[in-house]
């Protein structure tokens, strides 16, 4: 297929007699001999790179077999016509998008077959073509949502086949490559795929859990994996324009926005199916940003920066982690949510918390939220609360006895070693446990250069600060000698 063959003859003139010709013919009944007609002559301006009147000829033959209702010649034809030898690309282009705009109302008025089965045709004339290729897109997700809505169906012999069906149709799809496709279509694009990666994900996961003697591998487990390797294919700064973030409604448990507010909702949702409670926090962060959400302090906002606080109080504390929860804490609007903010404060304190007094001051309210209504979520900020408290005796304590530390955390011996341990491990503090005497040292052994270290560094200072003494000594020697003189 080319375009760039220069136009040899044209045959508008033919044309013109023929069409109206055609259409009689066609009229009554004679659509093979109409068709006949139409192909011998488009042979011929073709050949000659006519492009105008093969357009019009191509399109001529569609519609007469459109208005006769005659979908299996409809379909042949349109296979035919874009076979042809030297057939110009333009010409099947406009075979496409005439064809695609009769789906709706082939699928209304005549059912899902015929329609089935002009989508299959159009698959098949775009396959390959990259020229074709944003046509092809559009009608595979047509096919998707059909296979998706089959899922959904009392009716569907094998919904779970369905849905695989719909998420393999659009993964096959590798839009981010399509420099024909506008950016908003392709993230679109994008957000379906990972949208119904999620669906299927789901599903398996469901599945695997009604299964006995089943590890935590498997499942969808490939699907989530996918759904992380399209988010990095959406770009973030594209998503901060004002016209991605229009919203009318908003719901935590599905956010219902455009594409930027879809995207974070998928990425929430991947973040909490690995606990990655810190990455859901951020990409809260990144919908409260979100002017029309800031904007509303009583409902929208509110429940956005509420999700924050939850969430970055279960990330295990890092630098990362311990960096957010402090811009957290004196942000003002964090300031008028009162509990939210004494729990966060709690976090900030180098204090003790004791548990029992956590549960008192904040479980009921807690417990009522979507979020702490989990039962590990609960149980993971009663482990971030003993993980803080670790660190606070860490910070004032150089050795303390197991029994005391125990019960400071209101533990047993053995979880207290556990708690310390993963600790350990995670380079979060430097401790050592000497179980014969039931001491834990939490103060490191100094090398010698580490000492020599401090030492010169000491030194240094000192030099300074003598330094500028002398040099202060000197000017208010000189001034005297100045006013004696």
């Amino acid at each position: 297929m080319a375009d760039n063959k220069k136009q040899e003859k044209d045959y508008t003139k033919e044309v013109d007699s023929l069409l109206p010709e055609v259409e009689s013919i066609a009229k009554s009944g004679k659509l093979q001999d109409a068709l006949d007609k139409l192909f011998a002559l488009e042979k011929h301006t073709r050949n000659a790179a006519d492009l105008t009147s093969t357009l019009r000829l191509v399109k001529a033959a569609v519609q007469h077999c459109y208005d006769a209702r005659d979908y299996t010649l409809l379909n042949s034809t349109i296979s035919l016509l874009s076979k042809k030898h030297g057939q110009l690309k333009a010409a099947v282009q406009a075979i496409v998008e005439q064809v695609l705009s009769w789906l709706d109302k082939v699928r209304e008025r005549d059912g899902n077959e015929k329609w089935l089965e002009l989508v299959e045709t159009l698959r098949g004339v775009t396959e390959g073509k990259i020229f074709l290729e944003t046509p092809r897109a559009r009608v595979t997700l047509l096919l998707a949502h059909y296979h998706e809505g089959l899922s959904q169906s009392a009716t569907s012999p094998d919904p779970k086949e369905s849905l695989q069906t719909a998420s393999d149709l659009l993964s096959d799809l590798q839009v981010e490559t399509y420099s024909s496709m506008e950016r908003r279509e392709k993230t679109e694009f994008i957000l379906e795929q990972m949208r119904l990666l999620i669906a299927v994900a789901r599903q398996k996961d469901d599945e695997l859990e009604k299964k006995d003697g089943k590890d935590s591998l498997g499942g969808g487990e490939a699907e989530w994996i996918k759904v992380r390797v399209g988010g990095r294919k959406v770009n973030e700064e594209f998503l901060k324009d004002k016209d991605n973030e229009v919203c009318d409604e908003f719901d935590l448990a599905h956010i219902e926005q455009d594409l930027k507010l879809k995207y974070y909702d998928m990425m929430i949702q991947h973040a909490l199916h690995g606990d990655s409670y810190l990455d859901v926090a951020k990409y809260y962060y990144k919908v409260w940003e979100t002017p029309s959400i800031k904007e509303d302090v009583n409902d929208k906002g509110r429940a956005a920066l509420e999700h924050i606080a939850y969430y970055v109080v279960l990330a295990p504390h890092n630098n990362e982690q311990s960096d957010m929860l402090h811009h957290l804490f004196v942000d003002p609007a964090l300031a008028k949510l009162e509990l939210h903010y004494n729990l966060v404060k709690c976090f900030t304190t180098r204090e003790l918390m004791r548990w029992p007094g956590i549960e008192s001051l904040y479980g009921k309210f807690l417990r009522k939220t979507p979020v702490f209504s989990s039962e590990k979520c609960w149980e993971d900020l009663h482990t971030r609360v003993i993980e803080h408290n670790i660190r606070v005796v860490a910070q004032y304590y150089t050795r303390i006895t197991l029994t005391r530390l125990t019960s400071l955390l209101d533990l047993t011996p053995k979880q207290t070693e556990e708690v310390l341990a993963r600790l350990v491990v995670s380079a979060t503090i430097w401790a050592r446990i000497d179980r014969p005497t039931g001491i834990v040292n939490f103060k490191n052994k100094r090398s010698a250069e580490d000492v020599m270290n401090d030492w010169s560094s000491d030194m240094q200072k000192l030099l300074g600060l003598v330094e500028k003494t002398w040099m202060g000594v000197n000017a208010a020697q000189a001034a005297q000698s100045r006013v004696k003189a």
